[in-house]
């Protein structure tokens, strides 16, 4: 036996309600939320894309920021670096070398003969010896004067060959200097390494420069020494053929025994 089923509408009300559930249920303005039951009925979480996006920037701002923070402290940390650097010293001295260099130049001027490099030393033996020469001098003091001017223009001449030949002697050793020195300049880590090894390379160029004044000091000495000798050979001359042309007693008769 078949039955019938038959469905009656309480009036249009209720069909108008049913057709407005779902536009009521569902949101016009507000962004979509979705929810998720528990099991059971229990608590649930509401997902908002609107605030997830904003928790995002700002996660990605922080970020940021601790990139920006961590290149700003790599950079401080470089910078100290280089302070450390420019203020490291150099390793390398050549002061002692030099100061080596400077005292043998010195030694051999100290060396000098007869007439030091001093000046009361030069005006003493000059009144000595380069002096106004005597005419009643005997013959035999006029002998020992001259020599003994002769002796000091070869030893003036001597000395100036020991300082050249000592300021020669100091080439190889300068040029192994700067060529160290040269090489702890390029290879210097900061400004102050570079600076000492400039400062190294012109003591080194002033130990040079004290070298050649030695040597032009005993060429000098050793050509005054040579003049000298020269003026007053001059001087001792004139005086010798004045004392051979001035007339004397002439010839004066006396006994005179021949044979014993």
């Amino acid at each position: 036996m078949t039955r019938k089923i038959t469905f009656r509408f309480a009036g249009p009300s209720l069909f108008a309600l049913a057709l407005a559930m779902p536009m009521a249920m569902s949101p016009i303005a507000a962004p979509p939320a979705h929810a998720l039951f528990g099991i059971g009925g229990g608590p649930f979480i509401v997902y908002d894309p609107t605030n997830h996006a904003e928790n995002l920037l700002t996660a990605a701002r922080a970020l940021e920021q601790i990139n920006n923070q961590i290149a700003q402290l790599q950079n401080e940390a470089q910078m100290l670096i280089n302070q450390a650097r420019n203020l490291a010293n150099l390793p390398y001295s050549a002061l002692h070398q030099i100061q080596q260099n400077v005292s043998r130049t010195q030694q051999l001027l100290a060396q000098a003969q007869n007439i030091a490099f001093d000046v009361q030393s030069i005006d003493q033996m000059f009144q000595q010896d380069y002096g106004n020469l005597s005419l009643t001098a005997t013959d035999q003091q006029l002998i020992a004067e001259a020599r003994s001017r002769w002796e000091n223009t070869v030893g003036g001449l001597e000395d100036a060959m020991r300082v050249q030949a000592g300021v020669v002697g100091n080439i190889d050793a300068n040029r192994s200097e700067m060529s160290e020195l040269v090489g702890q300049s390029q290879n210097a880590v900061g400004a102050l390494q570079a600076t000492q090894a400039g400062n190294q390379l012109l003591a080194l160029q002033s130990q040079q420069l004290s070298d050649l004044i030695a040597v032009i000091s005993a060429n000098g000495r050793a050509n005054a020494l040579t003049e000298a000798e020269r003026a007053t050979a001059a001087e001792q001359g004139r005086i010798q053929r004045e004392r051979f042309l001035t007339p004397g007693s002439g010839y004066q008769p006396g006994n005179a025994q021949m044979f014993n």
